[in-house]
């Protein structure tokens, strides 16, 4: 039998975006090499913010799931989940599920002794349920941080108290502190993270499968199915909807260009913030501006490659301190993407050392106007497509980061 991984984090598959789907995909990856996987999460409620089907009669007690081989155990906890998540409720949730994942934990600490305790953050105080764990019963503690989520709170003022900061602040020091390996998703996230820990941090990157998400020549024809003519320039965001994102600035840019009728935006995904974008859309009148749920799995890969731009917006403060999920499917279709990035961000070094995208200034219109308008018409398109695509296959493939991070962590 295989050595036994204990993952602990509130996203996990089935969600379909962000930190949940990375989870979920890295539990099945181990599985498949011979590892005994157990997973102590919540209900998949995200991007949604609402616990999904068929799991809602269940979302407040505890459950059990094996998967067919029994190679993944998984064990959902409940959790608040609040509708509007304002930066008290949300702390209210994560304290939650903090919580209710003791109850579950205490019972572990009798059975089978883990190898490894994989804590993802966020939520950062999760690291405190690896540490209890590793408090008895002496594995190796491996704290994975998804979002810097500390700071994302306080430069978005979601989190405005000094004092309430410094106790965050000096509890995730003391998780810091006692993970035997800490990683991080982007090579600037691992040198803020290595200023506060004051010990070395492991580049442990988000990846896509290129064998689910690869370019079509089809086009034309994808774009007749979702009701768009050939020659419409089709501007794409797919994502999370949420304060982070800064996305009231796609409805100011629509807005401008309304009387360009072949550019047409979509704005597909869910959030909390989706109501209030749909609304202020009405008020302005926007014809060219299209609201999509989330794709199924089996559409998604086309559906991007419908897209002739693909937006990843961030608001400037936050544009260093998380990196978007979103970007990586959208290299793998070989997708044009328009970035608003800050100068020495992880996110602006990169997509400018590979010229896989276009780049503009965060929070700034005229510059996101002008980023579109080039995106639509540059000519140098293709070259950056294929820069897109040849960095996903070189540097983003499951298979890559994974590998390289079991022969540095799971051994």
């Amino acid at each position: 039998m295989g050595k036994r991984i204990l993952i602990i984090g509130y996203n996990y598959s089935p969600e379909l975006t962000g930190i949940g789907k990375y989870s979920g995909e890295m539990t099945e990856w181990l599985a498949q090499k011979g590892y005994q996987c157990h997973v102590l999460t919540t209900y998949p409620y995200y991007p949604q913010w609402k616990v999904q089907e068929p799991y809602r009669k269940k979302r407040f007690w505890f459950s059990t799931e094996k998967n067919s081989t029994g190679s993944i155990t998984v064990y959902r906890c409940p959790m608040y989940v609040p509708q509007e998540p304002t930066g008290k409720k949300r702390m209210g949730s994560d304290l939650s599920f903090f919580m209710s994942a003791i109850f579950r934990l205490i019972p572990l600490l009798f059975s089978k002794k883990f190898d490894f305790v994989f804590n993802v953050a966020p939520s950062f105080h999760v690291g405190f349920l690896g540490v209890f764990y590793n408090r008895f019963r002496k594995t190796k503690l491996i704290y994975h941080i998804q979002d810097l989520q500390i700071e994302v709170a306080q430069e978005l003022k979601m989190i405005q108290s000094k004092k309430i900061l410094n106790i965050c602040y000096k509890a995730e020091g003391y998780i810091l502190k006692r993970a035997d390996v800490i990683s991080s998703i982007s090579e600037r996230m691992v040198e803020k993270i290595e200023e506060k820990a004051k010990k070395k941090v492991v580049l442990f990157p988000n990846w896509v499968d290129n064998t689910v998400f690869y370019p079509l020549n089809d086009q034309d024809k994808i774009k007749k199915e979702y009701g768009y003519r050939p020659s419409d320039k089709v501007i794409l965001y797919s994502g999370a909807i949420g304060e982070k994102q800064g996305l009231r600035a796609i409805l100011d840019v629509a807005e401008r260009l309304i009387s360009d009728k072949k550019i047409q935006f979509i704005i597909c995904g869910t959030g909390p913030y989706k109501a209030k974008l749909e609304e202020l859309a009405r008020m302005k009148q926007l014809t060219n501006v299209q609201f999509l749920p989330l794709q199924p799995k089996d559409k998604f890969n086309a559906f991007l490659n419908m897209a002739d731009l693909h937006l990843v917006i961030q608001k400037s403060k936050a544009s260093d301190l998380l990196l978007p999920s979103k970007l990586t499917a959208i290299l793998a279709v070989g997708g044009l993407a328009l970035v608003t990035a800050d100068e020495g961000s992880s996110l602006h070094i990169v997509i400018n050392k590979f010229n896989m995208g276009i780049l503009v200034a965060t929070e700034n219109q005229n510059a996101l106007e002008d980023g579109i308008a080039l995106g639509i018409s540059s000519s140098n398109s293709v070259e950056i497509k294929n820069n897109a695509r040849v960095y996903s296959e070189k540097y983003l493939s499951i298979e890559n980061v994974m590998k390289t991070f079991q022969k540095t962590v799971f051994t």
